[in-house]
């Protein structure tokens, strides 16, 4: 595998991992580019999700900014769901459907996110937990389907309807991605065609963790973050656009 991949996988880690985000839709699309076989894609990005929000969660925990009473409902609804999701059957043409559909509707939200998240939305508004628990469950199971942990689509949803200050979003997108991710991974591993390289995963796996672990620790790293969003974004829509032209 080129260097170059390495190197991609790290900063899509640490870049994501600074604002509460695995970086699986990203992951993802660099698999995709490499035609990678779609079973081990959809392990391998769940996976690397794991090693990166982990991390994340302990220091968002540590410094308070995790407020479990409301993250409850929202990643308790996700994780039967992630499991279903990532146990049904998906032929390869259909996996890539979803997988193209998906990453086209995450390109836009990429990009919008900067805009999102600079809003001043959370000063009043409280959520009643039937919402938490409805968007919790169904970005679960898209999530577990298609191999992401949904902090992607959870976000800007959270934004979108005042839920709370960014660094609560932040530390709830995080848990929502770890507890969905082992549970999507959890429900491949125990379908008879479940994939794993790992000769292929292992050194991504520790490319991603050293990623993670830097990005976490900085808590925003010192980069354009718009503009690297931004270039995400066109990288996802991209890959979108050539997955969907392919499998239509």
């Amino acid at each position: 595998m080129a260097w170059e991949v390495y190197i991609f996988f790290f900063l899509v880690a640490l870049t994501y991992s600074s604002v509460g985000f695995g970086g699986g839709s990203s992951y993802l699309a660099i698999l995709a580019l490499l035609d990678v076989n779609y079973l081990v894609t959809r392990s391998t990005a769940l996976l690397c999700n794991i090693m990166v929000v982990t991390s994340g969660v302990y220091i968002f925990h540590k410094k308070g900014h995790l407020d479990w009473k409301k993250a409850l409902p929202l990643t308790l609804a996700s994780v039967p769901l992630a499991f279903v999701g990532g146990y049904l059957p998906l032929k390869e043409r259909s996996f890539f459907l979803l997988l193209g559909a998906t990453l086209l509707v995450a390109a836009f939200v990429t990009w919008l996110q900067p805009q999102l998240q600079e809003r001043d939305f959370w000063h009043k508004r409280k959520q009643a937990n039937t919402l938490s628990i409805a968007m919790g469950g169904g970005i679960g199971f898209l999530s577990g389907m298609v191999g992401i942990g949904g902090g992607i689509f959870l976000a800007p949803l959270l934004y979108l309807t005042r839920w709370s200050a960014p660094k609560t979003i932040a530390a709830t997108s995080s848990l929502f991605i770890l507890v969905n991710s082992i549970s999507g991974l959890w429900g491949q591993m125990l379908k008879p065609d479940f994939k794993m390289d790992w000769h292929f995963a292992l050194p991504l796996l520790a490319v991603v963790f050293l990623g993670g672990q830097i990005g976490s620790r900085l808590g925003a790293v010192r980069l354009p973050q718009i503009w690297v969003r931004r270039a995400t974004a066109l990288l996802i829509l991209y890959v979108s656009i050539r997955i969907l032209i392919k499998y239509l």
